[in-house]
């Protein structure tokens, strides 16, 4: 894409890679660079410093923004732990991550504000995402939880919650569904994502833990979460309509910003400096207390020294930073080789370090093979239902509910049809009464439509069949839903049989579709331009449901795949 001239969202722009990525686009005059940290001095320090490396430069090309980009708008200036320790706050981040996104909910989340109020061309992912999910640390949250079922025999209404909230997937799946809406809503050309290894390219046998077990449960869920947070981006990089999805996974140590003598700072806090003397000495015997700070002293100092400023990986020591570094350990790459390659893909290059990319070129993909096989398989089944005196419509093995109740709504059609042109001369109200006489006199069919969990709405709308499972609604927390118009509207949509005449309504304005589409095809229809033709829909002799329905997802949902 065309760097100059471009409006661009830093999410992560105070960081390490961050700063580098924005000086490197700087080179090709973009028309604004927005940037986004979780603190408010860092992102006005990270703006002035570079009004200060560009003084020639608009002084609006920095806009400074902040917050925690997990959350609700109104809290992303709170301290997460503060939203997790508060039974309301607690509950309500639960449910933002558990139940259905709707749009509510997404329009009070902090990053879709951020990234559609910026509508910005570029949007770059700086942010340490694996990291920040990952050290929720769900294992510590579980220990704790069977402590207390040891000690009490329950857990407790907290610990429960706290156990949910720290759940990784759902938080990660959630912030994917959330970005994905964002961007396409801004309208966003490119998504660049700076992930993570999570174990700075080492293996298994990583030796850097946090006094954990070695190799440590949490750095290998930081990997696990950074692997998922990767196929999730290579989904989206599949979704037609989204933006065009990169992403450059570091396999080092990012290192780094600056070296100086001063404070050491912990997740951003000093370090008290404390001291106690072998005169206060505990005796090593009984039990050792954690809380047991007696003979501890404050020095009133914190702890100074000389260090070197990896950005998010924090301050190391001079010994830290050269263990670390070591030919053999995660060794290192500077934030500016990861900017070059980055800049150089969002202007059209093949860096080969694109992971996305690296995807879609290792994944085994559709092969001629199997092409030429399903015809096979699809003869041989036709075979067998004949001989076997069956048809075979749909399972729900496949799902979703929708499928099936499409595929055995276009079997009614065809048993009473027989055609798409016969279909398109009967009148709806008919086609409802014969759909329903149908299945009335049909044991079989009625049975395998309500075993496999379908509903079934009769003409009139006010009565309904089902079986002991349903489909659709799905069933949560919930023991029962309102019998509401607008709820049977929907339920219908999503997975039951409709037979009311609006049903059949529908089933040909979408018939109308498919044969109008294949009638305006300009030019030979037997080259392989074209798919959808007169001759694919049998001239229209015939009612494939199958095939209607393979249409109905790729024209209707949308859910058609580009990449092959």
């Amino acid at each position: 894409m065309q760097i100059t001239g471009s409006k661009i969202l830093i999410l992560g722009g105070f960081g390490l890679v961050g700063s580098a990525v924005t000086r490197k686009l700087m080179q090709h005059n973009p028309a604004q660079i927005i940037i986004a940290s979780l603190r408010k001095e860092e992102a006005e320090s990270a703006c002035k410093q570079l009004i200060e490396e560009f003084p020639n430069v608009n002084p609006n090309m920095f806009v400074p923004k902040w917050g925690n980009l997990f959350t609700r708008s109104e809290w992303k200036d709170i301290p997460f732990s503060e939203i997790i320790n508060g039974k309301e706050r607690r509950v309500n981040h639960i449910k933002d991550i558990f139940m259905d996104l709707t749009d509510d909910m997404l329009k009070r989340s902090s990053l879709y504000q951020l990234v559609t109020e910026a509508k910005a061309d570029l949007v770059v992912d700086c942010m340490n995402t694996a990291t920040g999910i990952a050290y929720l640390d769900i294992y510590n949250s579980t220990i704790n939880g069977l402590k207390e079922i040891d000690e009490t025999g329950a857990l407790t209404e907290d610990t429960s919650e706290i156990v949910m909230a720290s759940s990784y997937i759902p938080q990660l799946t959630r912030h994917i569904q959330i970005m994905y809406k964002a961007l396409c809503d801004a309208k966003t050309t490119m998504y660049f994502k700076i992930g993570t290894t999570g174990t700075g390219g080492m293996g298994v046998n990583i030796p850097y833990t946090h006094s954990e077990e070695r190799p440590s449960k949490v750095l290998l869920a930081k990997t696990a979460v950074g692997g998922a947070h990767t196929l999730l981006l290579y989904l989206l990089a599949r979704t037609p309509g989204g933006p065009i999805v990169k992403e450059i996974k570091p396999a080092a140590t990012i290192a780094w910003k600056r070296i100086a003598y001063g404070e050491v700072k912990r997740h951003g806090r000093s370090i008290p400096l404390v001291d106690m003397t072998f005169d206060n000495a505990h005796n090593a015997e009984g039990q050792f207390v954690f809380s047991d700070a007696n003979g501890v002293k404050d020095t009133g100092d914190v702890f100074k020294s000389v260090f070197v400023d990896t950005g998010e990986n924090g301050l190391f020591s001079r010994g830290e930073f050269e263990a670390i570094s070591s030919l053999g350990q995660m060794e290192m790459v500077t934030p500016e080789e990861i900017a070059e390659y980055l800049v150089y893909e969002v202007r059209g290059g093949n860096s080969g370090h694109d992971i996305i990319q690296g995807l879609d070129s290792t994944t085994l993909e559709p092969t001629y093979r199997g092409g030429m096989l399903r015809s096979i398989a699809l003869d041989t089944v036709k075979q067998m239902e004949k001989e076997n005196d069956v048809d075979s419509v749909a399972f729900e093995l496949l799902g979703p509910p929708r499928l099936s109740k499409l595929l055995y709504e276009g079997y009614l059609i065809r048993k009473i049809a027989g055609s798409m042109k016969k279909f398109m001369e009967m009148k709806p109200c008919e086609m409802s009464k014969l759909a329903y006489e149908m299945i009335q006199n049909n044991d079989k069919l009625r049975q395998q439509m309500l075993s496999i969990g379908l509903v079934i709405l009769s003409p009139d709308g006010k009565k309904y069949i089902r079986g002991r499972d349903v489909k659709v609604p799905v069933q949560r927390a919930e023991k029962a839903y309102e019998l509401t118009e607008e709820n049977l509207n929907r339920w219908c949509t999503e997975g039951w049989i409709d037979l009311r005449e609006s049903s059949w309504v529908e089933w040909q304005d979408r018939i109308k579709k498919i044969m109008n589409q294949a009638k305006s095809i300009l030019g030979d229809a037997t080259g392989s331009r074209y798919y959808y033709t007169e001759k694919h829909w049998g001239n229209f002799e015939e009612f494939d449901e199958g095939k209607i329905v393979g249409w109905v997802f790729e024209f209707e949902d949308n859910g058609w795949r580009f990449k092959r």
